[in-house]
């Protein structure tokens, strides 16, 4: 992990059209409530699992509730050998920060509407 990014930062990054993975580790149903835009949800228990989907990316950020366990899926996508060139961050603050500032998009309502709020 390179380090913490400001919400901010990622709405800038989103703007200028860079190329930056924005990865939600939130459960499908807790994604489909809300959601940065353009972000893509890979739930934290799976994300070992898929860890080789990040192979040579340039520009990872991580994304949870509140900031703290994208900090530890960050760790997870910076160590995996694929992503070694790679700049991943987790986005301080959470969703929690970028709603203080930014709208949360809604998805189509096709994940299970009985999974918890919980992010794991």
């Amino acid at each position: 992990m390179d380090d913490e990014i400001t919400p901010d930062e990622v709405y800038d990054l989103l703007e200028s059209d860079a190329d930056v993975r924005i990865v939600d580790i939130r459960t499908p149903a807790s994604f489909e409530r809300g959601r940065i835009p353009n972000s893509e949800n890979v739930p934290f228990d799976e994300l070992p699992a898929r860890i080789e989907e990040f192979e040579d990316d340039e520009h990872v950020v991580t994304v949870c509730p509140h900031g703290k366990s994208s900090i530890q899926a960050a760790r997870l996508i910076g160590s995996y050998e694929g992503a070694a060139d790679a700049r991943v961050e987790s986005m301080a603050g959470g969703l929690e920060a970028w709603a203080e500032s930014y709208e949360l998009e809604a998805g189509d309502g096709s994940a299970e509407a009985n999974e918890s709020d919980a992010p794991f």
